[in-house]
C-alpha cells in the first residue's frame, strides 16, 4: 500500500505544478502590454535613472508591476493624456482638468508608486 501512495504522489506532483503555473500565468496574459510599449517605458525609465544593467532590471520590473495594475488600454490613454496636458489653450485645459482623465492619471501614479516600492 505505501508503494501505491508514493507512485500516486509522484504522478500528481507534475500535474499540480502545471496547474499552479497556469494559474499564475493567466493574470499576466490578461494585461499583457506590447513589447514596444514595454521597451519604450524601460528606455525612458533608464534615461531618467541611469543607463546601467541594474537600472534596466529595475525598470523592467517597474513596467511589469504597472501592467499588473492597469490594462494596456488604460495605460495607453493615460500616456496620451499626459502628453496632451502640455498643450496650450482649450485643448490643454481639457486634458488637465477633465475628471475622468485625472482619475486615470491618478491610477497610473498609484501603480508607479507600487512599482517604486517593489522594484527600486
Amino acid at each position: 500500500m505505501p508503494r501505491l501512495r508514493t507512485t500516486a504522489a509522484r504522478l500528481l506532483r507534475p500535474s499540480l505544478l502545471a496547474c499552479l503555473l497556469i494559474a499564475f500565468a493567466v493574470p499576466g496574459l490578461a494585461n499583457d502590454y506590447p513589447t514596444e510599449a514595454r521597451v519604450d517605458y524601460v528606455l525612458a525609465c533608464m534615461a531618467a535613472n541611469g543607463n546601467s544593467y541594474l537600472t534596466m532590471q529595475k525598470c523592467s520590473c517597474s513596467i511589469d508591476v504597472i501592467a499588473e495594475h492597469l490594462p494596456y488600454e488604460t495605460y495607453e490613454q493615460v500616456e496620451t493624456v499626459l502628453g496632451m496636458q502640455d498643450q496650450r489653450g482649450e485643448l490643454g485645459v481639457l486634458f488637465r482638468t477633465e475628471r475622468g482623465m485625472q482619475d486615470q492619471v491618478q491610477a497610473l501614479h498609484q501603480a508607479q508608486a507600487d512599482a517604486n516600492l517593489r522594484c527600486f
